[in-house]
């Protein structure tokens, strides 16, 4: 594995994880070329630390509708014209609209992304990924349910997040339900003892905790995601030395699932926190971290 500056030349010959902006990186990369990208961007939550760092360009569109995307490409942007009128939700798709149109062209024609959202942004990052991929590119909407944080009495306490699966080629996309983890049977003495000791394979709600703060996997990163989350991901829709791409790596998780799958990954942040948890996490230092402060445009959930 390699760490890499934005702006060196980038070779899919070994893992390697790059510090930059991962709009210029991406169009560094080679096209359709990655089996999985898992994208977990900041949520647009509204507080000051989420949103100080979104560097959000605006480009003037030549014809109604459309906009000029990477090489010279066009595509549709209906969505951020009808938002326009509003800031804090067009300046987020705005923000996300190109670095999706560009993972789309990442993904081999078997890929597939998953897109990782919570409850604020979900139904307008899914317009806007109907309109980059096409609806008929919609896999499935899946929802990661924990049992965390604070538990509001005036409304029903959030618990969830969503993650949105867009596949390259709608029917031609690799999936192995077999090589998924099973999970136990919610009511097991309704199946025969056979089935329930071999365990069910997991639905498009996932019940799963949070990294717990004594877990050996913990980095003190405040947006980490576990490890059993990613490695669902990473074991159906990807293949044995396929090349899986995270664009915003946080703390390097989808890199460490990749080790244990025996596949291959390129990490991309621009925190240079976040490249000092990666290179600390995948360097096997596993003793775990002093939690840091929270990097700009991330939020603590």
């Amino acid at each position: 594995m390699r760490f890499q500056l934005q702006g060196e030349r980038l070779t899919l010959d070994e893992d390697f994880v790059v510090e930059g902006d991962n709009l210029v990186v991406l169009d560094a990369l080679p096209a359709a070329s990655f089996d999985l990208v898992y994208l977990d961007p900041p949520f647009n939550t509204g507080r000051a630390q989420a949103r100080a760092t979104l560097s959000v360009t605006r480009k003037d569109a030549t014809g109604p509708g459309s906009r000029t995307g990477f090489g010279g490409r066009r595509y549709s942007s209906r969505l951020l014209s009808r938002l326009s009128y509003d800031d804090q939700f067009a300046d987020y798709l705005t923000f996300l609209e190109p670095r999706l149109a560009r993972t789309r062209e990442l993904l081999a024609p078997h890929g597939t992304l998953y897109f990782h959202i919570d409850y604020r942004e979900a139904h307008y990052c899914k317009l806007l990924l109907d309109e980059i991929f096409g609806r008929d590119a919609f896999l499935n909407e899946l929802i990661w349910a924990y049992d965390y944080g604070a538990k509001p009495r005036r409304r029903w306490p959030a618990k969830h997040d969503t993650i949105l699966v867009y596949v390259r080629t709608p029917g031609g996309h690799h999936y192995d339900a077999d090589a998924v983890e099973r999970e136990p049977y919610m009511a097991p003495e309704l199946v025969s003892a056979e089935r329930a000791a071999r365990g069910k394979r997991p639905t498009d709600v996932w019940f799963h905790t949070i990294v717990p703060t004594n877990s050996r996997e913990k980095t003190g990163y405040p947006t980490q995601k576990p490890e059993g989350v990613l490695r669902r991901i990473v074991a159906a829709s990807s293949r044995p030395g396929g090349w899986c791409l995270d664009p915003f790596a946080g703390s390097g998780t989808l890199g460490a699932v990749c080790r244990q799958l025996g596949r291959r990954f390129v990490l991309i942040d621009s925190s240079p926190l976040a490249i000092e948890v990666i290179r600390r996490r995948l360097g096997d230092q596993l003793t775990p971290l002093e939690a840091p402060a929270v990097p700009a445009g991330h939020a603590r959930r």
